[in-house]
């Protein structure tokens, strides 16, 4: 049992939204400080923002067991990933979910480097969505996921994208294997849950959820993603 399985479920939401706190505070800070520079290796990055995280947040940034810097081509595939150097026209995901591990939550964000404009459309376009997922999740207190999932992919339809994963979230805290969905298909937002969002799970606490968004430009082949805790508001 974990430590937010035993919390109240109060609690467990405050400490949730703090870990999503302090991960859009160092992507802020990324960003500000440039980290992400044409030239500099995945590696380099990696290390900039790590020790970013334990000046902002100490101890409370938890241990990094995995990489969370991916360009280009390597925000495509599922990892390991190959070392590269970022290059001036790149897209970069920045995952913080290593980061977060004491709080069973995640972040991610692509930044386009440069001024590609395809590629500034594509993290534009993928923000709209996300935010209409958002919208829709709030307005709708028994939506499923399946239609979540379906207000997505007609989102990403509707500014000419494709979503490029069968799920676009999960429960906080379920591992995100290729096979976790298939075993417990009421845990991801996508076609196979027809379960509403907000629940109480068998455990006796409220279902929070990931939101989870990979979006491709089919035409280019480049590759955006989101990812947040999707609460509420």
């Amino acid at each position: 049992m974990t430590t937010l399985d035993r919390m109240d479920a109060g609690l467990r939401a405050l400490h949730l939204a703090e870990g999503q706190r302090m991960a859009q505070r160092l992507f802020s800070q990324v960003v500000a400080t440039q980290v992400l520079r044409p030239g500099r290796s995945e590696e380099e990055a990696d290390n900039r923002i790590a020790l970013i995280a334990r000046e902002i947040f100490g101890a409370r940034a938890g241990r990094v067991r995995r990489r969370f810097v991916r360009s280009a081509s390597d925000t495509v595939v599922g990892g390991p990933w190959p070392e590269r150097v970022i290059g001036a026209q790149d897209l970069v995901v920045l995952d913080f979910e290593p980061l977060l591990a004491p709080y069973e939550t995640g972040f991610a964000r692509t930044v386009a480097v440069g001024d590609g404009l395809a590629r500034r459309r594509l993290v534009q376009d993928l923000a709209l969505v996300a935010a209409g997922a958002r919208d829709a999740f709030r307005a709708a207190g028994s939506l499923t996921g399946r239609e979540l999932h379906a207000e997505v992919h007609a989102l990403a339809a509707g500014a000419g994208r494709i979503l490029g994963a069968r799920h676009c979230g999960r429960l906080t805290g379920t591992p995100s294997g290729p096979h976790a969905a298939a075993v417990r298909p009421e845990a991801f937002i996508g076609p196979d849950n027809d379960r509403p969002l907000r629940r109480t799970l068998e455990e006796g606490r409220p279902a929070h959820w990931l939101l989870q968004i990979r979006l491709v430009d089919g035409r280019r082949g480049h590759t955006a993603v989101h990812t947040e805790l999707l609460e509420p508001a």
